[in-house]
């Protein structure tokens, strides 16, 4: 079996060639000791499954050594627990990110020798043994909702010499008792939580993403105690903070009744059915537009596309590319949203939305535009 820090290496290599400041962590930190099973989906699937994965016996490090996320919980379930005959069907509710986009983060983060750091979202530890060995245990700071997640993580980092502070906390609320100077989330939140507006100190940077979209924001504390920052170029998806064990269920019971059922109002399509997953600029916009809603999309033979909008209160939109008609019922008529959206965009040149800014304060949490036409708020 071949060493280990020959697989850290290239993946160092390959992670950190803009990042070259973050090298020495990344060959010096052992993932598979922080992520020995994971979970993948198992193909064609139905309902959507997850099946127990551990290193092949041939090529140990080849997955674990990878610049890919791997998922260790779904549901409730964390793989650490699992037998290999479990087949769980939920959301995952924890992974080791791909190491590539961490460093990005963290190069973005830009520590020096005295910041003291608050890593949000402990999960398997990987970004706080980074952090740790590159600014040492005492200016570390990781904080994660799931005590087991905190203690397994303690355990597996004192392992292989790192002791940063970890806490359960929740990060929506009172975060421990202290000031940093860098706050970095590999979870989504929406707004950001005022929690980290207090405790960053002035001149101080946070690293985020925007729950519900693919939005990773860079922004500092200036001097009036306002964090301006930008939007970033490639796009960034953390799992949303979540209060409980699982998160809440997908809204299958909507679903149910916008799959082919005719809506209270059916028009005729006026522009092609979007895809929402590619054009995931549109998906973000309507996202912070109209927050929490749920889509869903499928390709028939034919090559034609339905495209569903789902709502917690009911409201739903089902656009189908075939017959070029789109149903809509419920309180709400989600496909004009989409519609004013994409209109507005388009009203606004379809501006890239790393070209966004960020301010965020007590008063006011905003994406703003380009040229100041359009306020997200958050």
């Amino acid at each position: 079996m071949t060493d280990w820090t020959d697989a850290a290496r290239k993946l160092a290599e390959e992670v950190t060639a803009t990042a070259p400041e973050w090298y020495d962590s990344v060959t010096s930190t052992p993932r598979h000791q922080l992520v020995p099973r994971w979970w993948e989906p198992i193909p064609d699937s139905y309902p959507f499954a997850w099946g127990l994965r551990t290193p092949r016996p041939d090529h140990p490090w080849a997955e674990v050594y990878a610049d890919e996320t791997l998922v260790t919980r779904v549901g409730s379930l964390h793989a650490d627990s699992a037998d290999l005959c479990d087949r769980p069907t939920g959301l995952p509710t924890s992974s080791s990110t791909l190491p590539g986009l961490i460093v990005r983060m963290l190069h973005l983060l830009d520590p020096d020798d005295q910041s003291q750091v608050l890593d949000v979202g402990t999960g398997s530890g990987y970004s706080a043994a980074l952090l740790a060995h590159r600014l040492g245990n005492n200016q570390v700071t990781s904080i994660d909702v799931d005590p087991y997640l905190v203690d397994i993580a303690r355990e597996r980092l004192a392992n292989f010499g790192r002791a940063p502070q970890l806490e359960v906390a929740d990060a929506t609320g009172s975060l421990p008792d202290t000031d940093y100077d860098r706050i970095m989330a590999t979870v989504s939140v929406r707004p950001i939580p005022q929690a980290w507006l207090d405790a960053l100190r002035p001149g101080g940077k946070i690293v985020t993403t925007i729950t519900g979209t693919s939005l990773l924001i860079n922004a500092d504390k200036h001097p009036d105690g306002v964090v301006r920052g930008r939007v970033q170029p490639d796009p960034a998806t953390f799992m949303r903070t979540r209060h409980e064990t699982d998160y809440p269920a997908r809204l299958d019971h909507v679903y149910n009744t916008a799959r082919d059922q005719p809506g209270d109002e059916t028009r005729q399509l006026t522009d092609p059915v979007p895809d929402l997953w590619d054009d995931w600029q549109l998906r973000c916009l309507y996202e912070l537009d109209t927050p929490d809603i749920e889509n869903r999309s499928a390709t028939r033979d034919d090559g034609s596309q339905l495209l569903w909008l789902l709502a917690t209160d009911g409201s739903w939109a089902r656009a189908d590319s075939q017959t070029s008609t789109v149903h809509q019922c419920g309180p709400r008529r989600l496909w004009n949203d989409l519609e004013r959206v994409q209109a507005k965009w388009t009203a606004a040149g379809h501006f890239p939305l790393h070209t966004m800014t960020v301010e965020l304060a007590a008063d006011r949490s905003a994406l703003i535009s380009p040229d100041g036409s359009w306020t997200l708020e958050l």
